[in-house]
């Protein structure tokens, strides 16, 4: 795969299947370790809880900061089994896309009845941050035909 929408349009198949099986109502670390597995049985490569470096004035600071997912080495995954996304959530990813320098996220809600509703895809880009949270599921359906 060498697109990052290939990339999130497989990680979006395997999110639905572990919501499909399991549904809501599961801790976060529960849905983590369930998509790590079925992106295993997918054979898409990933890491889980990858730490990573703050710099600050030059100076690397470990701060405690961890991506849930890295997908492909390319797609930040973060996870989370809440009411329903906020706007500090979309800023978290932000600030994890500024820092790392990747361009593209999956912020997934797996506390929802239907996944549709706890999808955000944000891509970095040249002109800022784009938010898709209407087409995406449209999107990764047709790419993984």
């Amino acid at each position: 795969m060498d697109e990052p929408d290939s990339v999130t349009g497989s990680v979006i198949g395997a999110a639905l299947e572990v919501h499909r099986y399991l549904g809501p109502g599961l801790l976060e670390g529960v849905y983590e370790a369930c998509l790590a597995q079925e992106l295993g049985l997918r054979g898409i490569p990933y890491r889980r809880q990858v730490d990573v470096p703050v710099v600050y004035k030059g100076i690397r600071v470990d701060a405690g900061c961890r991506l849930d997912l890295l997908v492909e080495e390319r797609v930040i995954v973060e996870l989370k089994a809440v009411r329903s996304l906020e706007n500090v959530h979309t800023a978290q990813v932000l600030s994890q896309l500024k820092i790392t320098g990747y361009r593209t996220a999956l912020l997934i809600n797996f506390n929802v009845p239907m996944l549709r509703s706890g999808l955000r895809r944000l891509s970095l880009t040249d002109e800022g941050l784009e938010v898709d949270s209407t087409g995406i599921l449209d999107r990764a359906r047709h790419l993984s035909t």
